[in-house]
């Protein structure tokens, strides 16, 4: 039998001690498996007091991870520490330097450090493997850098972050407002310690990110992602869009374009028959497009203690079995510059805003969108507020830039009282 593959692991929270835990409970199970015996050699944290619901005497402790992942007895780095730079970023790097491979559920560090820790291990000979850090428990990293390698990936796209989904569904379930929400969901320790990484869609975009540059082959590149949180979406928003066949959910889609690789995270109404309509709660949802495979769709946990360790360790065995993968499905070398494209493509938009409640602001609207080549397919009124008039227009398909012009012209008039919360209707 080969030698025994030697951890040592930078984070104790949830999924570090999520991951001890199947280390000791399945000992026998992944030596089965993978022909090795896999051991915790040293473990890292900010506090040794504390009880992490594990026993962690057997293992040598570092206060410092950069320490920990110089250590000659490991051979794998584990990185749960999170956050996109500090010790996370260091440590990485002092583990790839000293010859370690790296097993980390980071996606802010590799949506903003990805391409120069992918040379990185590269020129050390070494891998990054980051299953954990997109969708939990779904294996959607193996699924497209080995079981969808003979594919050209057309289109990723995707429900992906556990947090704006139970919020989105919970306010459609119970009738309750997003403040409210939001609350239930902070006190249930569902959002992160920023919750704008969450509602704000930054968490759902690092991951987007990370499958963007395996499905196409280009350096992962955030910041040419369009972004756009749930923060606006009302319980008026959710019901309407029930009343038509609809679902509101975060959806992130990327696709190669004759432009470049267009990314978008943003709210999106989606039929409610769909596969993504029918996800509930903190459920995550992948699909993946591809010319051979046409199209496959993967759901799980999206988060957890349990489904993370368990994409952790499924890395972990990949290595102990001798499966070595570039860190974004080929060689870093290789991945292309590609600049961030918006699609042209033409879709339905679901307009909501408040008028002016007085003679022709019906009327200035519908020209406006009339001016910009913005057709009208379903238009309701709602109750009045006092001098408000609340309105809901569905268009039929119109091109996102023609779009977003009529919005800057509506704001600009005097009957639009709010700026207008326009959704596209994605077909999935």
């Amino acid at each position: 039998m080969a030698d025994p593959l030697r951890l040592g692991i930078a984070g104790l929270g949830t999924v570090g001690a999520g991951v001890v835990g199947i280390v000791q409970r399945h000992a026998d199970l992944l030596t089965a498996r993978t022909g090795r015996t896999i051991a915790i050699t040293s473990v890292s944290a900010r506090d040794r007091s504390k009880d992490r619901g594990v026993d962690l005497s057997a293992y040598a402790w570092e206060d410092d991870p950069v320490t920990l992942a110089k250590r000659d007895d490991v051979d794998i780095f584990v990185e749960l520490m999170g956050g996109d730079s500090g010790p996370a970023l260091d440590a990485t790097k002092a583990a790839l330097a000293a010859g370690k491979d790296v097993v980390t559920a980071n996606k802010a560090m590799l949506a903003h450090h990805g391409q120069a820790l992918a040379e990185a291990a590269e020129a050390a000979g070494r891998t990054i493997r980051f299953e954990a850090a997109v969708a939990g428990g779904i294996p959607v990293v193996k699924a497209l850098t080995e079981s969808l390698a003979g594919n050209k990936i057309t289109r990723v796209m995707g429900v992906m972050n556990g947090t704006c989904n139970y919020i989105l569904t919970r306010m459609e379930s119970a009738g309750l407002p997003y403040d409210d929400v939001f609350a239930e969901a902070d006190a249930l320790g569902f959002l992160e310690a920023d919750p704008t990484l969450d509602v704000g869609g930054i968490d759902a975009g690092h991951k987007l990110a990370l499958l963007a540059s395996i499905a196409f082959g280009t350096k992962p590149d955030f910041d040419g992602m369009r972004i756009e949180g749930i923060e606006r979406i009302s319980i008026d928003d959710i019901n309407r869009a029930a009343d038509m066949g609809y679902r509101i959910k975060l959806l992130g889609v990327a696709q190669q374009t004759a432009d470049g690789v267009e990314q978008r995270m943003q709210p999106c109404l989606v039929p409610a028959s769909s596969p993504i309509g029918q996800l509930e709660g903190g459920t995550n949802m992948v699909v993946i497009e591809g010319d051979a495979v046409e199209q496959i769709v993967l759901r799980g946990p999206g988060a957890g203690q349990g489904p993370t360790a368990s994409a952790v360790m499924g890395d972990v065995c990949d290595l102990a079995r001798g499966i070595r993968i570039p860190t974004f499905g080929q060689p870093a070398g290789t991945l292309a510059d590609s600049p961030p494209a918006r699609s042209a493509r033409p879709a339905p938009y679901y307009l909501r805003m408040t008028l002016a409640d007085k003679p022709g602001a019906l009327a200035k609207v519908a020209t406006i969108l009339g001016q910009h080549e913005l057709s009208i397919d379903r238009m309701r009124q709602y109750d009045h507020a006092e001098l408000e008039a609340p309105v809901l227009i569905v268009t039929h398909a119109a091109a996102p830039d023609a779009l977003d012009a009529a919005l800057r012209a509506l704001e600009t008039t005097d009957v639009v009282l709010a700026p207008p919360v326009a959704l596209r209707i994605e077909a999935v």
